[in-house]
Order: C-alpha cells, then structure tokens, then sequence
C-alpha cells in the first residue's frame, strides 16, 4: 500500500496542530498573567505607599512622598485615633454596620427562602418588587428618607442609619440568596418534614445551613459596601457625635485647611481600610467557593 504526498502532508499538518494549539495556549497564558501582574501592582503599590505614609511626619511627607520614613511613628496611629476622634468614628461604625449587616442577613435569607421555596399569590410580584429595588439610585430616596426619619424621631441616630442601611441592603441580598434556596434539594427539606421538624426548625436547622457559601459571599459584599457607604450618613447622619468612619475622614481632612497632620491622616485610611482587608483575608475561600458552587449549577 502506497502513500501519496497529500496523505504526507495531511499527516505533517496533523502533527504539527497539537504543537500551534500548544503554543497558543502558552501564549493567552503569559498575556494573562502579565495583565493580573499589573493589576496586582495597581492595587498593591498604593497601599503600600498609604502604609508607609502612616508612619511619616508631614514634613516628610511633603519632601519625598517615595522615601521610606525615617523612623516608625506610632503616635499617628494615637493622633489619629484620639485627636481627629477615629476612635469614636469607628466604634460607631461598627455598631452600625455589625447591627445591619445580622439584621439584613436574617431578614434577607427569610424573605430569599420563602420566595424560592414556596409558591403563593403573588409570589412573582413581591420577588420583582424586590428587584426593582436594585434599580432605584439612592440619591433619588434622600429627601423621602429625610422626612420619613425625621417624622419617626430616628434623624441623625445610629438607629435611623441601621434602619435605612438594612432597607437598601435587602434587595441585593434577597436577589443573591434566591437561587442559591432555589437550587437546593426538595429532598432534604421533605426528610426533614417526615422528623418532625416544622417549618422554623427546617429553615435554621437545614436548610440554612446548605446555603452557607452563598450567606457568606452576600454577607461579604454587603459589609464592604455599608462599610464604605457615604452618601446615605451624610444627609441623614449630620450630628458629629454620631459621624461614621467615612464622615469622619472626610472632616478629618478638610477642617485643618493646610494644616493637616498628614501622617495622622493616612494613618486614618488604615484604620479604614484594614478591616475590610482583613474580613476579604478572612472569607476569600468561601467567597471563592460559593463562585464555584454557582458555576457548577
């Protein structure tokens, strides 16, 4: 049996496909490691730079912004935290944030559960009044939510801004957890029927728990964003004794004019930037998990 030269070069074509497709792949791999290799200088490099300042005077500061400090000064940290009032700004924070971020995740998971899991009138209607929440701007609801916090006695109180926190928070949250309750199996619920468990029991107990990768990456995007909220405290939020940490930076910075004590201040954004690093740190795996998770339904 003989073979001509077409069959040859079919076969040297065929040969040399694997290799082309090979060096491709390289290729698209180098291109998108470079790219996150920048991305991550991007991101990395000012942070740095922010932590390095903390420990600068303002003079220092103001000379050579790249130099490295002359000494480590923890007294910005102490300025920061005592005399530009940080302190009191991030207790209130916490306090706001910590009581919204539980009262939205109850309220979120419920409401997500019910609305995935039963079937009633008007079910369809709540879910995309739901969503039509995530479409609303929040500069639209200002002036409403001034009136209406005002009329309750709740205006420029840690009570009022949890509230309006919790309200802005739930559509996101129970959009996000829906089909995560939508996806888990009918079976365990029913087996937990035939125990004996009732419907409270079957949601804390069991279902809940399944949907753990999905609380914990809505609970992460919920605490960075009413972390770094803004606008909401301060048209609601203007008594100084009540600031949040973004108010407080933002008085922090303009009140001294030129005469800003710049190692405070960036010790300042450090302060504020440190926990949401350390709870992205903390959660990077289950958020990585519920991705996955999501990907494979």
């Amino acid at each position: 049996m003989t073979t001509t030269a077409a069959d040859r070069a079919d076969v040297v074509v065929g040969s040399r496909a694997p290799d082309h497709r090979a060096r491709e792949g390289r290729g698209v791999a180098t291109t998108a490691h470079i790219a996150l290799i920048l991305w991550s200088l991007l991101v990395i490099l000012p942070l740095l730079w922010t932590l390095l300042s903390s420990f600068k005077s303002t003079q220092e500061v103001l000379g050579n912004p790249l130099a490295l400090p002359s000494k480590l000064r923890f007294s910005n940290y102490a300025n920061a935290w005592t005399t530009a009032g940080i302190g009191r700004y991030f207790l209130n924070t916490v306090v706001v944030v910590g009581c919204a971020l539980v009262l939205v995740m109850i309220l979120g998971a419920m409401c997500a559960y019910v609305l995935a899991r039963f079937s009633f009138p008007g079910n369809r209607l709540i879910y995309y009044s739901m969503l039509a929440g995530l479409t609303f701007p929040v500069f639209l609801a200002i002036v409403p939510l001034f009136f209406v916090l005002k009329n309750l006695s709740l205006l420029n109180t840690l009570p009022g801004l949890i509230i309006t926190y919790v309200a802005f928070a739930l559509p996101f949250t129970v959009f996000f957890l829906h089909s995560f309750f939508k996806a888990l199996p009918g079976e365990v619920y029913e087996a937990a029927q035939i125990d004996g468990a009732g419907e409270w029991r079957s949601f804390f107990s069991v279902m809940l728990p399944m949907a753990r990768p999905g609380m914990a990456s809505v609970a992460i995007f919920n605490f960075l964003g009413l972390w770094n909220q803004f606008l909401l405290p301060v048209a609601l939020n203007t008594d100084s004794k009540n600031y949040v940490l973004s108010q407080g930076m933002a008085s922090f910075a303009s009140q001294a004019g030129y005469a800003v004590d710049f190692g405070a201040l960036f010790a300042a954004v450090v302060i504020t930037v440190a926990p949401v690093l350390v709870v992205y740190i903390i959660f990077q795996r289950q958020l990585q998990v519920s991705v996955t998770a999501g990907g494979v339904k």
